[in-house]
C-alpha cells in the first residue's frame, strides 16, 4: 500500500465518522414541554392560520388542548417530541367520550387516530349556550 491510498483510507473513514456522529446528534430529541393557554394559543394560530379561537381548553396534564372555532374543534396533543394539530366538528368532540377524566377524541387519521386527553370535566364547564352549540 502506499501513502496516497492510505491518506484517502484515511480521510474517508473521517468523514463517515463525521457523517455518523452528525445522525446521532440530529437524532437527540427536544421535548416541546406542557401546554398552557397562551402557548396553545399561539401553535394553533400557526396550524390553522386565520382562525377565531371561541375558547381554549388545556388538558390537566399540559399534553393537549382543544379550541373551539365556529363549527370546528381544534384539538393539540403531544406525539412524540412534537405535537399534531387536527380538525373535527365540534359536535363530534361534544360528542366524545369522557370516562375517569379522560376525553377520548376520534381524529379519523392514520398518523394521530385518537386524541386522549386528561381534562376535569367534558364538555367544558366554560361553555355559555352560545358556544355549546
Amino acid at each position: 500500500m502506499n501513502s496516497a491510498y492510505l491518506i484517502q483510507l484515511a480521510a474517508s473513514a473521517a468523514a463517515v465518522a463525521l457523517m455518523v456522529g452528525l445522525a446521532a446528534w440530529a437524532r437527540i430529541g427536544r421535548p416541546i414541554g406542557p401546554f398552557d393557554e397562551t402557548r396553545a394559543r399561539t401553535l394553533l394560530g400557526v396550524e390553522f392560520p386565520g382562525r377565531a379561537l371561541d375558547g381554549v381548553w388545556v388538558s390537566e396534564d399540559g399534553k393537549g388542548a382543544v379550541a373551539k372555532s365556529g363549527a370546528m374543534a381544534l384539538v393539540l396533543c403531544q406525539l412524540g417530541d412534537g405535537y399534531v394539530a387536527r380538525q373535527l366538528p365540534w359536535a363530534q368532540a361534544l360528542a366524545a367520550s369522557f370516562k375517569g377524566g379522560r376525553v377520548s377524541l376520534d381524529l379519523a387519521d392514520v398518523g394521530a387516530p385518537r386524541a386522549v386527553l386528561f381534562m376535569a370535566s367534558w364538555p367544558p364547564r366554560a361553555l355559555d349556550k352560545g358556544q355549546a352549540a
